[in-house]
């Protein structure tokens, strides 16, 4: 709903003070959504697809040839700039998909499992790309179901169940809500749902 996907039954949706269901347009303006199975035309370079989406954005020519090199910089992803994506890794498509939904720059970013499939190197490189944005001001919304990636990375964490959000803050906090003192957020996270699967019954 906050990347324009799907419409709200209900509520509202303000991000950084734009309400994204009055103002569409203006909202997807600052948003990057980046899906757990990376979306770009495979018979593109990364060079020119970054390019091609920063068109649509509207990003002048100058601007995107700039930020493109910057971006495929980076990612490590210079030395195939000028390749078709079509032959590369998922690894590989993952950090183009990447590149392109930073291309104009958003305020807030949304990944979908954006680990996945990646070697050790190209994660380490994803999850450095994400710390420096967040670094910078922008806001970072990462689906995960790789705990370990979420307590070390996360400044707070929301646990779903059931399609619903059961519990939300920092780690510490959900620790308090789950009972528990030092432990893992896998324990916090079992506890939090278990209970939730008990009021269920």
């Amino acid at each position: 709903m906050v990347a324009g996907l799907l419409k709200p039954d209900a509520g509202a949706i303000s991000i950084f003070g734009i309400d994204a269901l009055e103002n569409p347009t203006a909202a997807k303006q600052i948003v990057a959504w980046v899906s757990d199975e990376p979306m770009i035309y495979e018979r593109l370079t990364p060079f020119e697809f970054l390019e091609f989406v920063a068109g649509l954005w509207g990003v002048d020519a100058k601007l995107a040839e700039a930020r493109a090199r910057d971006l495929l910089a980076w990612l490590d992803l210079t030395p195939h700039m000028h390749e078709r994506c079509e032959g590369f890794s998922k690894g590989m498509r993952q950090k183009v998909a990447l590149a392109s939904a930073l291309v104009h720059d958003p305020r807030l970013i949304i990944l979908d499992e954006p680990l996945t499939g990646l070697d050790a190197g190209s994660a380490r490189l994803v999850k450095e790309v994400m710390r420096e944005r967040v670094r910078r001001g922008d806001t970072v919304i990462m689906t995960t179901h790789i705990l370990e990636v979420a307590e070390r990375m996360a400044d707070r964490i929301g646990v779903m169940a059931h399609g619903r959000l059961i519990a939300e803050g920092t780690l510490d906090e959900l620790r308090r809500q789950a009972g528990q003192g030092g432990t893992s957020l896998e324990d916090t996270f079992l506890t939090l749902t278990a209970a939730d699967s008990a009021d269920l019954l």
